[in-house]
């Protein structure tokens, strides 16, 4: 028989837990499940998969765009919305650095680094 799997959560290592969590609770309005100082976690009132915040005391950030020797981007997160102008400032706003993005024919991107340096892209498709 083949187990079952399921994804709980991505986790971002940083030295904030708790401040990283509220960044991205007011980017989405998840609830906050766990509220430690090592670890945080944010899932959706129907309790799908979630964001999960962990501290690494010596996190060191990714750069975007890529630069040989540097730390290299592990992972980002896509987040789809209804209103990009209105998502941008409200990013913004909460402590996210604009660093690039593109526009295509079925999407228009902006790309972001969260308050600990992750990258994460604000999209609305055309």
């Amino acid at each position: 028989m083949t187990p079952r799997f399921a994804l709980s959560a991505t986790v971002l290592g940083t030295p904030d837990p708790r401040g990283l969590a509220r960044f991205y609770q007011r980017l989405l309005g998840w609830p906050l499940r766990d509220d430690t100082d090592e670890w945080a976690t944010l899932r959706p009132a129907d309790g799908s998969t979630g964001l999960s915040f962990q501290q690494e005391v010596d996190h060191i950030p990714p750069v975007w765009p890529p630069e040989p020797g540097r730390q290299q981007m592990q992972l980002h997160l896509d987040i789809e919305v209804d209103d990009l102008t209105a998502a941008c400032a409200l990013a913004e706003d909460a402590g996210a650095e604009h660093v690039g993005g593109h526009e295509d024919d079925d999407e228009i991107v902006r790309v972001y680094r969260d308050p600990a340096g992750h990258p994460f892209c604000l999209f609305v498709r055309r």
